[in-house]
């Protein structure tokens, strides 16, 4: 149940999400949008998936929000030939030990999982397991992931070959799905000057402004965050008109095959509070739903194959729902 945060605590956590944000611009230029989304996920303990082109900075974002927040990060590269066991551990054997595990790259804070769908269905699954169970079992022992635990996974939309899309089931797993765009013209020349291939990392010396611990009582406090009955209903209504347009008179009804399970009522939910946090409230409006419905339902909106021909955007199918649904 929702319960009101002191207004002390939650300009604590804005000053402290303020202060990363800062420390993050020293190095990404632009991506605010981004960057916020990827804040709203981890304040959530929810998992994110990132499209867009290569060299705009994704992994570099993360890299950045990982230092500042004093955590664990590290990459994996997808590829064809990636068994599960590289992302899991293995179970190995020395004569003077015996048999030891040896654990892999998703034992860490920040995980940033590179063009997933490159890899084959085994492969994805194996992580997205580890990302709703936050454990992993290996040989016949099972470990529990460290809090806090984020999946950062990207995809390259402009490869059509040697790509193994993920079904619909596991995308759903992810909180958010969110794009990243080529930067603006202003931005593209300050990225010049900041050029990372010239300058290293060290060289910007980003200060880490919270610890993993604080970032783990943030996540308790989201979940305090109060949200009304009205808005409780507002959130069910707009994951109600995914399933049955024809009750909301949506332009796009046709071309809708699946709406939203109960996982996006719960997604639109969480976020929401996370998005009141970086806002500074301690409490839930309309505006903050409407601030994550583009990102929390536009993967769980499952076209029929009309509406792919047609290359509908189910973005435009959630801005009609939020035009359509009253808001209280």
């Amino acid at each position: 149940m929702s319960m009101k945060v002191d207004a002390g605590e939650i300009n604590k956590i804005k000053k402290d999400l303020d202060s990363v944000r800062g420390e993050i611009s020293r190095v990404v230029v632009g991506q605010a949008d981004v960057v916020n989304g990827l804040l709203r996920g981890i304040l959530a303990k929810g998992h994110i998936l990132l499209e867009g082109v290569p060299g705009i900075a994704k992994t570099l974002i993360m890299k950045t929000l990982a230092h500042v927040t004093t955590s664990g990060y590290k990459r994996v590269q997808f590829t064809a030939d990636l068994l599960p066991t590289d992302i899991t551990g293995i179970t190995a054997y020395d004569k003077s030990k015996g048999f030891y595990v040896v654990k892999g790259p998703v034992f860490t804070n920040f995980l940033l999982a590179d063009e997933i769908n490159r890899s084959p269905a085994k492969v994805q699954s194996a992580l997205l397991e580890a990302m709703q169970e936050k454990q992993v079992t290996i040989g016949n022992k099972t470990f529990i992931i460290d809090e806090p635990f984020f999946v950062l996974a990207t995809q390259n939309p402009i490869e059509s070959t040697a790509i193994f899309p993920l079904p619909e089931a596991q995308m759903d797993r992810f909180l958010f799905k969110l794009y990243i765009d080529y930067p603006k013209i202003d931005e593209e020349q300050e990225i010049l000057q900041k050029n990372i291939t010239i300058s290293s990392f060290d060289d910007f010396k980003i200060k880490s402004v919270v610890s993993t611990k604080e970032i783990i009582k943030m996540q308790e406090v989201v979940k305090r965050i109060y949200v009304s009955p009205e808005v409780e209903k507002y959130i069910v209504r707009l994951v109600d008109a995914t399933r049955f347009s024809e009750k909301y008179k949506l332009k796009n009804t046709k071309y809708i095959a699946y709406g939203g399970s109960p996982r996006a009522s719960i997604g639109l939910y969480i976020a929401a509070k996370a998005d009141a946090i970086l806002e500074g409230k301690n409490y839930v409006t309309p505006k903050n739903v409407k601030n994550v419905a583009h990102d929390v339902l536009r993967h769980r909106i499952i076209l029929n194959y009309e509406g792919q021909a047609e290359n509908i955007k189910t973005d435009g199918i959630v801005s009609e729902i939020l035009m359509k649904v009253p808001t209280p």
